[in-house]
């Protein structure tokens, strides 16, 4: 259910001039041919929605300052958008592609060239289907080098590796996501999590797919680590090898090394892997790399599944690289702790070349509550499969998105009404203990809306993240569309605003575009709304 939460949310309209792309460097073309193709995984053969007939899709190669011109052609049979997660796209929302928001669906047989405008980005992104649950095959990377002239503030890698994990499902997942819609139950989970598109061999018929990475001892390789999930939360590691963070959410940070990396549905981890088997004392030459869930709430159902990949060394004797994969100790799969301690460590670089910019001053405070409720049951019955016989709906601060029929970009620049409404609460209408596990049920239902937030241009916000123990507490990864955020803080239980800010990191916060709201805490984020459109 938390994957939800990070679907819908606040459409946020910043006022500003006329929106006009930014001119930049140097321009990258790529086509994409949104089509049908048939894949197998878990020995079962399904048909797929893919980019140019590959899962996961094309990655997308540039530097800092460059356009991406990417025309989109859909050969598939339902509607579709495309977006460029993480990118700030400076004065061009028409292009950053969350559907019925910034723009229409392509449809079927129809074509759209986006204009990716890279700014201040700098390391690993990723792009993704914006329409129902197409993003769970239609994804790729997006790996944004340093301009020419210019270095990694780390050791040069002798390779780059993208390691993008996500998950597999049986079924035609938008089929499961209709079937919910109907019954306003849950959506099932995934059959299995994978890395770059497969499970690993820990699975039967994977064998064959499981990717391998060759390396070479001696040697440094950057892993661009992406989840591409809708749902899970993974920890992820590499046996006998430790892993520097260097970034995340293409910003670089102050390296940190640890024995595995907690990454959220959204975020994007770039890590240093130093092939160094031989000093550790290793006679094997193969290693499993191992993604595995973290499930914040044990009480819903969740993927109980780890994926693996292999690094193999390229160099090893034949003999080390017959035998069994070494694997990786990853924390228990409700180690909150572990988690926790993780995301304690990310910290901006902040030097000279790249430096901290907090905003100090805050023109708008606003306060976030985040929740998975009930709306009243409209089926031919009157009975659905959600609690009380109702229907589950996420809500923010008690609205629950509506998607309207008419992209909200359009309406607010052509001035047309009754598409949404300029209201959205600053706070939450109720105040009560919101972590805590008996929430009266009079607190479950929430209201459906099309509410959006007006700040002015160049007004800094800050924003609270708070999650409840609506129908369960549980971690919630939360992202901005056209803005990176610092991450001012964390704590668990209920902000208190007297006490809580005096813990915020103004030094060295990390910047992130996806942030994860602990489960039965808060995080703040702040940012300068100096981008004109609408975000999301």
């Amino acid at each position: 259910m938390g994957a939800v939460i990070w679907l819908l949310g606040v459409v946020l309209t910043v006022l500003g001039a006329a929106v006009v792309p930014a001119q930049a460097s140097k321009n990258h073309h790529y086509d994409f041919f949104i089509k049908e193709s048939n894949y197998t995984r878990l020995c079962h053969e399904k048909t797929i929605l893919t980019v140019n007939g590959q899962f996961p899709g094309p990655t997308i190669y540039a530097r800092k300052g460059d356009v991406v011109v990417v025309n989109v052609y859909n050969q598939g049979d339902k509607n579709i958008t495309i977006h460029w997660h993480g990118v700030d796209q400076p004065r061009n929302p028409w292009s950053d592609g969350p559907v019925y928001i910034t723009q229409c669906p392509i449809q079927p047989g129809a074509n759209l060239t986006y204009t990716i405008i890279l700014s201040e980005e700098e390391g690993t992104l990723w792009w993704h289907a914006h329409s129902d649950y197409d993003r769970t095959t239609v994804h790729g990377a997006i790996v944004i080098h340093p301009k020419l002239g210019n270095a990694f503030p780390f050791k040069k890698p002798h390779k780059e590796i993208p390691v993008i994990l996500s998950e597999w499902w049986n079924a035609d997942v938008n089929l499961l996501l209709e079937e919910a819609r109907k019954t306003g139950g849950d959506v099932s989970i995934s059959d299995a999590n994978t890395i770059n598109g497969q499970p690993g061999d820990l699975f039967p018929c994977s064998n064959n797919g499981t990717f391998k990475a060759a390396v070479e001892s001696g040697k440094t390789y950057l892993l661009r680590i992406i989840n591409a999930g809708l749902a899970n939360d993974l920890f992820f590691g590499v046996a006998g090898h430790r892993l520097t963070v260097v970034g995340t959410d293409a910003r670089y940070t102050k390296p940190f090394t640890v024995d595995q990396i907690l990454i959220s549905p959204g975020q994007t981890v770039d890590a240093l892997l130093e092939a160094d088997r031989a000093v550790n004392g290793s006679s094997n030459g193969r290693y499993y790399m191992a993604a595995r869930t973290l499930a914040s709430n044990t009480n819903i159902e969740f993927d109980n599944t780890t994926a693996t990949a292999i690094l193999e060394y390229a160099d090893a004797p034949p003999a080390a690289r017959a035998g069994r994969p070494d694997f990786p100790s990853l924390p228990a799969i409700d180690d909150l702790n572990a988690s926790t301690a993780y995301t304690a460590q990310l910290r901006s670089l902040a030097s000279e070349a790249h430096p901290v910019d907090v905003p100090t001053d805050v023109d708008e405070h606003m306060l976030i509550t985040i929740a998975v409720n009930v709306v009243p049951c409209t089926t031919g019955n009157g009975t659905c499969e959600g609690p009380l016989g109702a229907r589950l709906a996420a809500s923010l601060n008690n609205v629950s998105f509506h998607l309207p029929s008419v992209d909200i970009l359009d309406a607010y620049y052509g001035s047309v009404r009754g598409v949404y409404e300029t209201d959205f609460p600053d706070m939450p209408p109720f105040v009560f203990n919101f972590t805590d596990d008996n929430v009266p049920m009079e607190r479950w239902f929430t209201k459906r809306g099309t509410k959006v937030k007006v700040v002015e241009y160049g007004a800094v916000v800050e924003v609270v993240f708070q999650d409840t123990a609506i129908l369960g507490a549980e971690n919630h990864p939360m992202h901005l569309h056209g803005f990176n955020f610092y991450v001012l803080g964390r704590g668990l239980g209920n902000f208190n605003h007297t006490t809580d800010p005096a813990t915020y990191n103004l030094i060295d916060p990390p910047l992130q575009n996806t942030v994860t709201v602990p489960k039965s805490g808060w995080a703040t984020i702040r940012f300068r709304a100096a981008n004109p459109g609408e975000l999301f």
